[in-house]
């Protein structure tokens, strides 16, 4: 069985994605091609966490933090913006299921590998991701020789274009 059209258009997208607000994109339109939901006006914040959490969506806010030191790691060390655009694209699309109103953790960990699977197929390395964890990135990174230091958590500029003002 060969892969479909939607599979290469999307591995393209993010292979070739330059910033958060272009895998932003891919991320509302793989769940709105797989699983019919979307939700528009969210605010992406990057802060610097403890390496245990890749990203959060604060319930009831338009809001989503990602770990910047987390995904700094990641691009330091495996030097594979193919990779970390995968790792990001997971980080939100996890935040986004949750912000879409599923709030099991585990029901989210499933709807992100299926998601994938549909969208990118079993071998990409988004679905490796989100089969394995994200966490997987890290196993062979000594953390304890990484040192960053703490930064003022920022907002992300141009993450979702919108005509509509939030208050």
């Amino acid at each position: 069985m060969s892969d479909s059209p939607t599979m290469e258009l999307y591995r393209k997208r993010l292979e070739e994605a330059k910033n958060y607000g272009e895998i932003w994109n891919i991320v509302k339109d793989v769940v709105a091609f797989s699983l019919q939901k979307r939700r528009g006006g969210m605010i992406l914040f990057l802060d610097d966490m403890p390496l245990q959490l890749g990203a959060y969506h604060p319930i009831g806010t338009n809001n989503i933090v990602l770990n910047r030191r987390f995904v700094q790691i990641v691009e330091a060390s495996i030097k594979s913006k193919h990779v970390v655009n995968a790792l990001i694209y997971n980080l939100l699309l996890h935040e986004y299921l949750h912000a879409l109103g599923e709030y099991s953790e585990s029901e989210v960990r499933r709807l992100v590998y299926e998601v994938s699977v549909k969208c990118f197929g079993v071998r990409h390395v988004a679905t490796i991701i989100a089969k394995k964890s994200p966490w997987v990135l890290l196993k062979d990174i000594p953390l304890e020789a990484v040192s960053l230091p703490k930064q003022v958590m920022e907002v992300v500029k141009d993450f979702e274009k919108t005509d509509k003002y939030i208050v």
